[in-house]
C-alpha cells in the first residue's frame, strides 16, 4: 500500500512557507469499533496568497473550514491530503474528519483483549502515522504547542503527553478530558492512549521539582507487571541524564505504557513512552531479555532530550536520533545499573548485528539520504541503530568524553525546543574539543561498508619480530578509515588465556605498524580490537585461530571471547570455514558460558549454520550434532540457570528422533522433569510447538491448552503451533491467512509466519518459491508498509536456501526494477543471504 508520500523537497518548501502556533485536537473515541471522530484546529502564518496542504489518511473528512469559509471536502480532500489554498498571513483551519482504527500497530492501533473483552487502544505515530489519527502538518520541524481534548467512556484511563483534568461526565457513560497544550513538539511524537489499562504511580524528584511517573498495561496482565523494577530504573535514568546533559528533565510528567500488539520495541512519545508488551514477563525469560528491557526503558528516556527537546530538521537525520539514544542508554546502563558489561552485549547484539547488515548489498552510509517517507521506512534499520551508535561511541573516544558531553550540554542549552541537523551537533563539538570533525563526518557517516583487520606476524626464536595490521575493504565499498584500536596480547596458563599486554594505536590506510611489539614474546593470542573500541571486523593470525579452537573455554573476559567469537563466526559466514566445525566450536563455548546475551547469540548462529550454512549432505548429521549438545548441556545446565532455559528451548527447536521427541514430551507432561526448569505457561507453548513441528500432538492438544491460557498470546502462540505442522494442509493454510489474507492482527501475522517457516523438511516449503515471487508485489500493495514488508521478510522460503530459490529471487530483480524501493531491498537482502549460504555449504562439504 503506497504511504502517500511526502518528499523532503516538499516538506522543505512547507516549512518554508508556513509556521504552526497552535494545533488543538479533539477525538471521540465512542462512536463504534471501527472508526473515531477526529477534529482538528490549527492556527498558522504563512505568505499571504500562498497554498498548502494538510496531511491525512483516514475515513473520510466531513468538513473544512479555512478562515471562516467552508471548503469542500469532495474538491479539496484527495484521500491524503487537504489543500487549502488562498491563504492569509495568519490563518486558522478546522478540519473535522472520521478515523479508522488499526490492527496493524500503526496510527491508533485498537486491540479487544480476549481474556476479558475489554477494549485498549494506544498511538504509534512514528514515521508518518499521526495523520492517521488527526489531520496534521506531518513534518517533523513543524513543531506547534499541541492540545488534546478526548471523549471515552468514563470508566477508562485516559493518557496524552501532558497531565489531564479531572474528566467532565458526559452523555451515555462517556467521559471527556481535556489536556493542557505541550511545550513545542513534532507531530511523530504526540501520543494518547485510552482503554481501562491498570496504572501504578509513584514520581522522581529532579532538577525542575517532583515529577509525577505512571507504569501501565493492561488488567490481564496486571499481576506479571514489575513496576517497582520499572520505577528503580527510570529513577536511576533520570539522574544520569540530567547530570550528564546539565539539563532539567524538560517535560511533566512519565508515564510508560506496555501496550499490547506492538510492532517495536518501544517509541519515545513526550511524557507517554509506549513499550512492547514482551517486556512484561508472564513466565520466566532470559536474562538477556530483561537486560534489553532496561536499555529500551534507558532509550526512551534519553530521546526526551535527544530527539524530544531538540529534534531532527527531516529523517535525514534519524540515525543521529536513534544513535545517541543507543550510546546514551548504553553508556547509562553500563554505569548507573547492574549490567555493567552493558558494553560486551552492546558488542554481541548490536555490532554483530550492524557488520551484517554492512555486508548486505542494500548498505548504505550512516547519514542516509532520504528523500522521502519510503526511504526513512526503509532506513528504521541496523544500519541507523547499531553502526550509528558504535561510530558516535568511536566519536566520543576521538573527541574524549569530557569534551563530548560538554559539546551536548551546549547543543541543548542553544537548541532547546527547536530543529537542528548534523552540522549544528558537529559545531558544538568542534567547539568543545578543538578537534576538526568535517573529514571525521565524510568518511564515516557519508561512506558505506565495513573493513576488516588482519595481523600479519612475523617471529624470530619465539619471540615476534614485527606486527603489521592490514586493513582491507571490499570492493563494493572501497573506503579504508582511520581507527583508534587496542591490541591485546594473551598467554595460555593452567588453561586459561590471561592478558599479559595491551596498548592503543591508531591504524589508518592498508599497512600499520606496531613497533611497540617488536621483541615481545609471541603470545598464544594476539587480539585486534581488544576492548571493542573500533568499528572493524577482525580476523586472527593462524597461531591464535588455533590456540582459541582448542582451548575454547580458555578466555574469561566476557568482552574479549566476544570479539574472539565473532571473528570465527564471521569466518563462517565469508565461507573461510565449515560451518559444521563453527557449531562443534560454539557448542564447546557454551558449556561454561554464563553470560545471557552470549549465550542467546550463540544458539542463534548455531541455528543458522545448522539451517542454512552446512551442506546439504551433512545436513541431517549436523541437526544430530546440535541435538546431541544442546542435550548435554541442558542436562549439565545448573538448575533454575539462565542457561538451562536457553537451552531448553533450543533443544526443542531441533528435536525430530524419537528419543529428542521423548525428551520434550517428559518435559511437557512431568514424566521426566529436569530440576529448577520451570515449565510455565511460555515453556509449555515452546514444548508444543516442538511436537507440532515434529508431528506428535494434533489439534486437540493445542485447543487444551489454549483453554488454559485464554490470552492474546496464547492465541497467537496456537496459531504459530497450527502453522508448524509439518504437513502440506498446514503450510497451505499460514499461507493463505497470512500471505494472501489481509485481517490478522499483526502480531498474530508474526506468530504465522514463524510456524510457516518452521520445517524440518524443507521440501515442504518447496510450493512457495514461485508463488512467493509471484505474489510478493500484489501483496505489498494491499497492505500498509509495517504488514507488507513483515510478510516480504517472514514469508520468504529461506530454510530452502538452494540454487532454484536463488534463481527465483534474482529473475525476480531482474524483472521488477519498477518495484517499490523497499520491496526491491528487501528481495535484494534475500538475495544475498542466500548466495552466502550457498557459498557457507560448498566451503562446509569440502571439510
Amino acid at each position: 500500500m503506497a504511504l502517500q508520500e511526502l518528499t523532503r523537497d516538499e516538506a522543505g518548501a512547507r516549512a518554508e512557507l508556513i509556521e504552526v502556533q497552535a494545533h488543538a485536537v479533539d477525538l471521540d473515541l465512542t462512536t463504534g469499533p471501527q472508526t473515531f471522530g477526529t477534529t482538528s484546529r490549527i492556527e498558522f502564518s504563512a505568505t499571504a496568497g500562498a497554498s498548502t496542504f494538510v496531511d491525512f489518511l483516514g475515513e473520510s473528512v466531513r468538513a473544512i473550514e479555512l478562515n471562516g469559509v467552508s471548503l469542500d471536502p469532495a474538491t479539496h480532500y484527495d484521500g491524503a491530503r487537504v489543500t487549502l489554498p488562498g491563504l492569509a498571513a495568519e490563518n486558522v483551519v478546522r478540519i473535522e474528519a472520521v478515523g479508522r482504527y488499526m490492527n496493524t500497530g500503526e496510527g491508533v492501533h485498537r486491540f479487544v483483549d480476549p481474556t476479558d473483552g475489554e477494549v485498549y487502544l494506544y498511538t504509534q505515530f512514528e514515521v508518518a502515522d499521526s495523520r492517521r489519527a488527526f489531520p496534521v502538518f506531518e513534518q517533523p520541524d513543524l513543531k506547534t504547542r499541541f492540545a488534546f481534548t478526548i471523549t471515552a467512556p468514563a470508566t477508562w484511563q485516559v493518557l496524552s503527553n501532558e497531565p489531564a483534568s479531572e474528566p467532565t461526565p458526559g452523555e451515555n457513560g462517556s467521559a471527556t478530558w481535556v489536556f493542557p497544550p505541550t511545550p513545542p513538539i513534532s507531530s511523530y511524537v504526540t501520543a494518547f492512549a485510552a482503554g481501562p489499562y491498570d496504572v501504578v504511580r509513584d514520581s522522581v524528584t529532579t532538577r525542575a521539582g517532583e515529577i509525577p511517573l505512571g507504569v501501565l498495561c493492561r488488567r490481564s496482565l496486571r499481576e506479571h507487571l514489575d513496576a517497582d523494577n520499572i520505577f528503580d530504573l527510570t529513577k536511576r535514568g533520570f539522574a544520569f541524564f540530567e547530570e550528564m546533559f546539565d539539563r532539567e528533565f524538560p517535560f511533566t510528567k512519565y508515564d510508560q505504557l506496555f501496550a499490547p500488539e506492538y510492532n517495536m520495541g518501544a517509541m519515545e512519545n513526550v511524557g507517554l513512552v509506549t513499550i512492547a508488551e514482551i517486556y512484561v514477563f508472564r513466565s520466566a525469560v532470559p536474562e538477556s531479555l530483561v537486560e534489553r528491557r532496561a536499555l529500551t526503558v534507558l532509550h526512551e528516556l534519553a530521546h526526551m532530550w535527544f530527539g524530544d527537546l531538540v529534534t531532527m530538521r527531516w529523517w535525514d537525520d534519524l540515525w543521529l536520533n536513534e544513535s545517541f539514544a543507543e550510546w546514551a542508554s548504553t553508556t547509562a546502563q553500563a554505569e548507573a545499573t547492574r549490567w555493567s558489561s552493558a558494553w560486551t552485549t552492546f558488542s554481541l547484539a548490536e555490532k554483530s548485528s550492524a557488520y551484517i547488515a554492512d555486508q548486505l548489498s542494500s548498505t548504505h552510509p550512516i547519514a542516509a539520504d532520504a528523500r522521502n517517507w519510503s526511504d526513512v521506512e526503509n532506513n528504521f534499520d541496523n544500519i541507523t541503530y547499531a553502526k550509528g551508535a558504535s561510530v558516535l561511541k568511536q566519536l566520543v573516544a576521538y573527541v574524549g568524553r569530557e569534551p563530548f558531553v560538554a559539546g551536548l550540554r551546549s547543543y541543548f542549552q542553544k537548541y532547546a525546543w527547536g530543529n537542528t541537523d548534523l552540522r549544528h551537533l558537529l559545531a558544538e563539538l568542534e567547539q568543545t574539543s578543538g578537534r576538526d570533525l568535517i573529514a571525521w563526518a565524510r568518511t564515516w557517516l557519508q561512506t558505506a561498508g565495513v573493513a576488516t583487520m588482519r595481523p600479519a606476524i612475523e617471529t624470530a626464536d619465539g619471540h615476534l619480530a614485527s606486527v603489521t595490521i592490514e586493513q582491507t575493504a571490499p570492493d563494493s565499498h572501497p573506503t579504508m578509515r582511520p581507527h583508534r584500536m587496542g591490541v591485546g596480547c594473551y598467554a595460555l596458563r593452567d588453561g586459561r588465556l590471561e592478558r599479559t599486554s595491551y596498548l592503543e594505536l591508531d591504524v589508518d590506510g592498508a599497512r600499520t605498524t606496531v613497533p611497540e611489539l617488536a621483541g615481545a614474546a609471541r603470545p598464544d593470542l594476539l587480539l585486534l580490537n581488544d576492548d571493542d573500541l573500533a568499528y572493524t571486523k577482525i580476523r586472527l593470525d593462524d597461531v591464535s585461530l588455533a590456540t582459541v579452537l582448542a582451548n575454547p573455554t580458555a578466555l574469561q573476559d566476557s568482552l574479549a571471547r566476544s570479539l574472539v567469537t565473532a571473528a570465527v563466526w564471521d569466518m563462517t559466514r565469508e565461507a573461510e570455514t565449515a560451518a559444521t566445525d563453527f557449531i562443534a566450536f560454539m557448542l564447546d563455548v557454551l558449556a561454561t558460558e554464563h553470560d545471557s546475551t552470549a549465550i542467546k547469540v550463540a544458539l542463534e548462529q548455531i541455528a543458522v549454520s545448522r539451517r542454512m550454512y552446512v551442506a546439504p549432505d551433512h545436513r541431517e548429521a549436523a541437526r544430530h550434532q546440535v541435538a546431541d549438545g544442546l542435550g548435554r548441556l541442558l542436562r549439565n545446565a545448573a538448575a533454575g540457570s539462565d542457561a538451562q532455559l536457553q537451552f531448553a528451548r533450543a533443544f526443542a527447536q531441533v528435536a525430530v528422533r524419537d528419543e529428542d521427541i521423548a525428551v520434550v514430551r517428559g518435559l511437557l507432561d512431568g514424566t521426566a522433569p529436569l530440576a529448577g526448569l520451570a515449565i510455565d505457561t511460555d515453556m509449555r507453548w515452546s514444548l508444543l510447538t516442538s511436537l507440532a513441528a515434529s508431528g506428535a500432538i494434533g489439534d486437540d492438544v493445542i485447543e487444551q491448552e489454549l483453554a488454559r491460557d485464554r490470552t492474546s498470546t496464547g492465541a497467537e502462540r496456537a496459531a504459530g503451533a497450527r502453522a508448524a505442522y509439518p504437513v502440506a494442509e498446514a503450510k497451505e493454510a499460514a499461507w493463505a491467512a497470512a500471505f494472501v489474507g489481509s485481517d490478522l492482527p499483526n502480531q498474530t501475522l508474526v506468530a504465522v509466519a514463524a510456524g510457516f517457516a518452521t520445517a524440518h523438511d524443507p521440501q515442504l516449503l518447496e510450493p512457495y518459491v514461485e508463488r512467493f515471487h509471484a505474489g510478493i508485489r500484489t501483496m505489498w500493495e494491499g497492505r500498509t508498509f509495517a504488514i507488507a514488508s513483515g510478510v516480504a521478510k517472514r514469508m520468504y522460503p529461506m530454510t530452502l536456501a538452494d540454487q532454484r530459490l536463488l534463481d527465483a529471487t534474482e529473475a525476480w530483480l531482474r524483472e521488477n526494477g519498477d518495484a517499490p524501493d523497499a520491496l526491491r531491498r528487501i528481495m535484494s537482502e534475500h538475495r544475498d543471504a542466500v548466495a552466502r549460504a550457498l557459498r557457507a555449504q560448498v566451503r562446509d562439504a569440502r571439510r
